[in-house]
């Protein structure tokens, strides 16, 4: 009988958590499908793009919501030190209420939008949005679903280029898994100033050896009742901890409470929020300073004794992998393994179905209910 995550296809099928299971770990496969994607499309990713990055003038905007705008902000400064353009992580739900302070009419502007549907209203708003104010504005969509209406209404637009992620990476189940990790790496890859393709077969390895090696230890971490959640990152892994700490309040239906914090911001009040019941997941920088803040933490940590469990992750973690010693941002992927597998785990430990944990549509897979405004009529 075949083995997922711990437990057999047909158990996956009867909790209702299949799709969440197997998405999660096909992952590193579609890593490697993404790699196959960008080599053929290097070329007419390179002319679309041209010298925009390396115009101090241009202004690239990285955009989305929810899981969506965490890539972005996982990305953003590690693209941004390494190019002149002005590079920045701006949700559709912050530029859609607050565009004045960011756009200008005059200024080239590139909005590059993660989007796993395509459909979400903010994601198409965003795009009219800058239509309207910055004419001449250009438009990079990666995006999973081809069939989207993101994707479709930038199909002939030669402004436009659609940046199709790899087949199945259009998450079925309610929580964004193998769509967030084939989008960041997408950024990276792209808008990269150094690409070395071989990284996300490098990559694709190291998740399938941690896939191996952590679902054991992850699985009995999952089976055991917690209330509230912590994940710490430093740099680009503090919106990795957002991330994170987003997937156990999706797959526990919020019954389980998450936050996500700095090593270093953390004991400036967040730090109240510990109790026994709680465990505390520290990811672990490639940066050996940043090590050096995350292990005095840690040692605080456990001379307090308070918290349920304090657990590392990523390099000299408890949980890790023979990684080399890539960029923050270029690992997170590596690392989010741990804890998609740990919330999917929670969810069934709550007897929710981790496929969709919302079944009386409360929250819901493509958000609904929201009412567009036009930004001159305020």
């Amino acid at each position: 009988m075949t083995t997922l995550l711990q437990r057999d296809i047909q158990t996956w099928r009867d909790i209702g958590g299949l799709h969440t299971a197997e998405e999660i770990a096909h992952q590193p496969a579609i890593w490697r499908a993404l790699a196959s994607i960008l080599r053929k499309e290097q070329a007419s990713l390179a002319a679309f793009l041209g010298d925009a990055l390396s115009n101090p003038q241009q202004r690239v905007i990285l955009t989305g919501a929810g899981s969506s705008a965490y890539v972005g902000e996982i990305v953003v400064d590690t693209l941004n030190a390494a190019w002149p353009a002005q590079i920045r992580a701006i949700a559709t739900t912050t530029l859609l209420t607050h565009h004045e302070l960011y756009l200008e009419a005059d200024a080239p502007t590139l909005l590059v939008s993660f989007a796993r549907s395509g459909d979400s209203p903010e994601s198409l708003a965003a795009v009219e949005l800058l239509r309207q104010i910055v004419p001449g504005a250009r438009f990079l969509n990666i995006t999973c679903n081809a069939d989207g209406k993101l994707a479709r209404q930038g199909a002939n637009d030669s402004n436009t280029y659609n940046l199709l992620m790899p087949e199945g990476s259009c998450d079925r189940g309610f929580a964004m898994t193998s769509s967030f990790s084939s989008m960041l790496l997408a950024a990276l890859s792209v808008l990269g100033k150094d690409t070395d393709w071989t990284r996300l077969d490098t990559l694709a390895q190291l998740g399938e050896q941690a896939l191996s090696d952590w679902s054991a230890p992850v699985a009995d971490l999952g089976s055991r009742p917690v209330q509230r959640v912590v994940y710490l990152g430093s740099g680009p892994l503090e919106a990795l901890a957002k991330e994170a700490a987003l997937k156990i309040l999706e797959l526990t239906g919020g019954r389980v409470m998450a936050m996500a914090n700095t090593a270093l911001g953390f004991r400036h009040g967040p730090k109240s929020a510990v109790t026994t019941e709680s465990l505390v997941i520290l990811l672990r920088s490639s940066k050996p300073l940043a090590r050096q803040y995350e292990d005095d933490l840690l040692k605080e940590l456990q001379r307090d004794s308070v918290a349920q469990t304090c657990l590392t992750v990523g390099i000299g973690g408890d949980l890790s992998a023979d990684a080399p010693a890539w960029p923050d941002a270029w690992l997170a992927p590596l690392w989010l393994l741990m804890a998609q597998q740990y919330a999917l785990h929670q969810s069934a430990l709550l007897q929710l179905r981790p496929d969709n944990p919302f079944a009386g549509g409360i929250v819901n897979r493509v958000v609904q209910g929201v009412t567009i405004y036009g930004h001159d009529q305020f």
